[in-house]
């Protein structure tokens, strides 16, 4: 029987900001100590799962297998870039039996629709990393909810999520790292 082990991967402001209002990520949530822990989980990961936006906006030099989410997918394709994946039109289940027929562990790096819609498949784990006293005013949110008033970890709670210790991978920021699992 197949394993699939889906991780997402996110770092954020302190009011749960992923971008900016223009949807770009700003300097201030770039961090060497955090880029080079996230790679080392793609690394482990047998597919990534991202936004269409993510994908064109973040280079493949690795080849790494990917999964793209769009409107524009007709169920699932296989192009040239990754697999497109409609969800509006394939269920989860079908897609990734299609990718991935042996299982493996999957990287999802976001954007928020993504994140959202993986809260309702299931997350085994949250890799939730946290640039501190970072604030991106009209920023986009991580999840949904984040623009509702819920921080990012009542969200994850809500979803049987647990905490793990919190982790300093940069004292400089601080930037801190929690990795929540089911």
């Amino acid at each position: 029987m197949k394993t699939i082990e889906i991780h997402g991967y996110a770092i954020v402001s302190d009011d749960d900001r992923i971008a900016d209002a223009s949807g770009a990520t700003p300097d201030s949530l770039r961090n060497d100590a955090d880029w080079a822990y996230f790679q080392a989980e793609l690394d482990r990961s047998a597919l990534t799962v991202l936004g269409r936006l993510g994908h064109e906006a973040n280079r493949n030099p690795k080849r790494r297998l990917r999964m793209v989410l769009s409107s524009s997918a007709l169920g699932l394709e296989r192009r040239e870039d990754a697999w497109w994946w409609n969800p509006a039109m394939m269920s989860w289940a079908d897609a990734i039996d299609a990718v991935l027929p042996e299982g493996g562990r999957i990287a999802v790096p976001g954007g928020r629709r993504v994140f959202d819609l993986f809260l309702d498949i299931g997350y085994d784990a949250f890799h939730l990393t946290r640039a501190e006293g970072v604030r991106i005013p009209r920023g986009v949110a991580l999840f949904s909810a984040c623009e509702r008033g819920e921080a990012a970890e009542e969200v994850l709670a809500k979803r049987g999520l647990n905490s793990g210790p919190r982790q300093v991978i940069d004292e400089s920021g601080p930037v801190s790292l929690r990795v929540w699992r089911r």
